[in-house]
């Protein structure tokens, strides 16, 4: 058996647990620089706000439903997903972290459990005696099962928060209740496909014939039927297979308007995006810089330039260098620039390229190591190359940050008693 941990409204959660006045109230959370409305939990949503629109947009109606509003805190968030995640690892052999708020976990050859269901119950009372964090725990013969029964566990009455598919009649009535569109690995397309072919609910899926699966859509959607039907044909991966392309991208706190300005944000991106290319082990064979004023302006504008190294790099001078020289052809006088990135193409494993016998690699591996050093002992930003800016005006805004009361000396909550 898997089990499926996931955290309800992680980042409303989060923000809930230093502030119990706040539990039971709408909340929500905003995207970098209070863009838009990237989490909500429940009581928010039965106010009527929604996901993904822009703040200025649901400004009015939040204040006239009393939602409480929050920037993202990264750093809380980051530092009580860890917590959690000691939590529940302690309820299973076997776990994989999937992303910031939900763990899967293996129960197999374990007969230390008797009863799942209990185990279950107990994982969501430690999870909320240890963090203060409400989990769904969702249980089946496969991973999509397993994710199947969470969302059962948290939309369906009757499970309170645990929700173990051990039986077919169990697994019937939890699919049954679940659409199509909610089943993991089924995008909007394929869900719309199957929508039109008269396949709304998640039990109608699982009695698709799995060489039609195949040929109507792709080999994954055939495991996905088996999966359903409690095959197990997908297992989770130690190491996350490494990203195709690499992209730093954000909007400014502070609208851009010189020049030099634009070369600062755009060289720290470069950097941000080349540490992360050196944590996956890659070279970058093409590199992207964007900027542009916001969708929302009267009159929208937005500026791309490619660069082509001739030999792929990772080194963030390079980078750097190769950021700073297009600027001049993204500026134009007059834009008030609002998003800004650097993407990373084409990228290439670094044990296996292929070297240039007559031109040696760019840069200073080296220096980098030292580099990546200092920055992972000192914190991210200890260390960073000179055209960033060293006082930038242009910083993310958040206007509704709450302490980061884990992270930060002064803002740890003090006890009187």
């Amino acid at each position: 058996m898997f089990a499926l941990v996931d955290a309800n409204s992680f980042y409303c959660s989060a923000e809930q647990v230093f502030r119990p006045d706040w539990r039971g109230k709408p909340v929500i959370v905003l995207s970098n620089n209070d863009g838009c409305v990237v989490a909500a939990n429940r009581q928010a949503k039965e106010a009527g706000i929604e996901k993904f629109k822009p703040y200025f947009q649901v400004r009015a109606r939040c204040e006239a439903a009393g939602v409480i509003v929050c920037s993202s805190n990264y750093e809380l968030y980051g530092d009580l997903s860890e917590r959690m995640m000691q939590v529940i690892g302690r309820f299973a052999p076997e776990q994989h972290v999937y992303s910031i708020d939900e763990s899967f976990l293996s129960f197999h050859r374990c007969s230390a459990v008797p009863d799942l269901q209990k185990q279950g119950q107990a994982l969501r009372q430690a999870v909320w005696k240890e963090c203060r964090l409400a989990v769904g725990v969702g249980m089946g013969q496969t991973l999509t099962l397993a994710k199947a029964a969470n969302h059962a566990a948290k939309k369906i009455a009757g499970y309170k928060g645990v929700c173990v598919l051990d039986s077919e009649t169990a697994r019937i009535e939890a699919l049954s209740h679940m659409e199509a569109g909610d089943v993991w690995g089924v995008g909007r397309k394929i869900a719309a496909r199957l929508k039109f072919q008269g396949v709304n609910t998640a039990l109608q899926l699982s009695k698709m014939p799995t060489g039609l699966a195949r040929k109507e859509f792709n080999v994954e959607m055939e495991r996905t039927v088996r999966e359903l039907n409690g095959e197990v044909c997908k297992g989770w991966d130690v190491a996350r297979a490494d990203k195709k392309q690499i992209f730093s991208t954000r909007s400014m706190g502070e609208r851009i308007q010189d020049e030099e300005s634009l070369r600062q944000a755009l060289c720290k991106h470069a950097g941000i995006a080349a540490a992360k290319l050196r944590a996956q082990g890659s070279l970058c064979s093409v590199l992207m810089v964007f900027a542009g004023n916001s969708p929302f302006d009267e009159r929208p504008k937005s500026f791309k330039q490619m660069v082509h190294f001739a030999f792929p790099a990772d080194d963030t001078a390079v980078i750097t260098s190769a950021v700073a020289s297009m600027v001049p052809k993204l500026f134009q006088e007059g834009v008030r620039y609002y998003k800004v990135g650097v993407g990373l193409l084409d990228l290439v494993n670094a044990k296996h390229v292929q070297p240039d016998l007559f031109n040696s690699q760019p840069g200073n591996p080296a220096l980098m190591q030292a580099f990546d050093g200092l920055n992972q002992r000192y914190g991210t930003g200890a260390v960073f190359m000179a055209a960033q800016g060293i006082d930038p005006k242009w910083g993310m805004r958040r206007e509704f940050l709450s302490p980061q009361y884990t992270t930060r000396w002064d803002d740890v909550p003090v006890v009187r008693c």
